[in-house]
């Protein structure tokens, strides 16, 4: 019996001439041989790289190593990509965004109509939603300080760090409109230097009401930039229709919280808002559906958790826009249309969060849009420009 199907005609090893063997040396060689002649067969020649039968890696001249050689099998099933550690508060900063962008649009036109009491309650809305928007990115760097330290310098190229900008550009002009409503309360005469500083507040209304303006609709659709510059294949994929499906959210999100907030009479802005928002996310949303359909990537959006929640998300919409036209003559009608909307806005920012994060964790989402425009490529004749290589 030989220990392998060589060894029965391998020739033995001849003894080296010219060089002093050394007695270890010697002792393991004439082991080797005496283990091979009780088996039954000679000892095996050293190969050119020191590998013998007695060992992999000397022949019986090393110590044999602890560990066995590796077996690679297959890497499928393992991510291509890593997903981003967002949590949570990622997208509950998108919804609370768009609801302050909408809110500061309503703001600035309630003023040009002289609605008074839609003006100060979006105004406010607004300024919350900001506040709200910076303590959740906040916490998702950890430390203060990082949001702080993003503002050192402007990078064009990055929608991180012009997002971090217009949300401050934003916070700054809500911050001001609002301080403008708080100094109305106090008296144009008395209280000396604080009737000065009110009516200072009070002359940066304007511009600062056009600036909320003109900031508002980057800070609705800049988050859908912000998530379709990663290499998560859902979000990516969704670069061209990503951001009208945030702007109609941020408008029928804003608009459904004006109109549980302000009484109907002056809600009417508020409610074609909401129609408006809700009919273009609609539009939106089902172009980039069908987007994905032919890129290969329409699972993570229908099944799972972002699946169900986009789902009931589309049905509230359509419910919270069909109230909207009964809303100018019931308080109830208004009130439980706008809290449909606002719930199908926050709804559709976890779900498409969450169809993101399920496609990065897959394989089959990076590579098989890969795969398919590569074989489109080549059957149009062009070859030789793909990075790897399809089998």
């Amino acid at each position: 019996m030989s220990l392998s199907p060589f060894d029965s005609y391998r020739p033995p090893e001849e003894p080296r001439r010219g060089k002093r063997r050394s007695p270890v040396r010697g002792a393991a060689t004439g082991a080797a041989r005496s283990v091979a002649a009780l088996r039954g067969s000679s000892v095996a020649p050293q190969e050119p790289g020191g590998r013998g039968w007695l060992n992999r890696d000397g022949g019986g001249r090393r110590e044999a190593p602890a560990v066995p050689d590796a077996e690679f099998s297959s890497y499928y099933g393992q991510p291509v990509i890593k997903p981003i550690p967002w949590e949570w508060p990622i997208p509950a900063y998108l919804f609370t965004g768009g609801l302050a962008a909408g809110s500061g649009i309503l703001g600035s036109g309630a003023a040009l109509t002289g609605r008074e009491l839609l003006r100060r309650r979006s105004r406010i809305v607004a300024v919350v939603g900001t506040a709200a928007s910076g303590g959740l990115l906040i916490a998702d760097l950890g430390r203060p300080e990082r949001f702080l330290n993003m503002m050192r310098t402007v990078k064009l190229t990055s929608p991180m760090s012009v997002g971090t900008w217009i949300l401050s550009a934003y916070g700054a002009a809500s911050g001001l409109t609002t301080a403008a409503e708080v100094a109305r309360l106090v008296p144009a005469q008395g209280w000396g230097p604080i009737s000065g500083l009110a009516r200072v507040v009070r002359s940066l209304e304007t511009p600062a009401a056009l600036g909320q303006a003109l900031v508002a609709p980057p800070f609705a659709a800049y988050t859908a930039v912000l998530l379709t510059n990663t290499s998560t294949p859902v979000w990516f994929e969704s670069r061209r229709h990503l951001p009208f499906v945030f702007s109609g959210s941020a408008a029928l999100a804003s608009g459904g919280v004006q109109m549980v907030l302000t009484p109907t009479e002056q809600a009417r802005p508020a409610r074609r808002l909401a129609a408006l928002g809700a009919a273009g996310e609609l539009v939106a949303m089902h172009q980039l559906e069908e987007h994905l359909t032919r890129e290969g990537l329409e699972e993570p959006l229908r099944t799972g958790e972002a699946g169900t929640r986009l789902r009931l998300a589309k049905a509230l919409t359509i419910a919270g826009g069909l109230g909207t036209l009964l809303a100018g003559r019931s308080r109830v009608a208004a009130v439980a249309s706008g809290a449909a909307l606002a719930a199908a806005s926050a709804l559709t920012r976890f779900g498409v969060f969450e169809a993101g994060m399920v496609s990065a964790k897959d394989p089959k989402y990076t590579v098989g849009p890969q795969k398919r425009r590569l074989e489109e490529r080549r059957s149009q004749g062009q070859v030789g420009d793909g990075i790897v290589t399809v089998g």
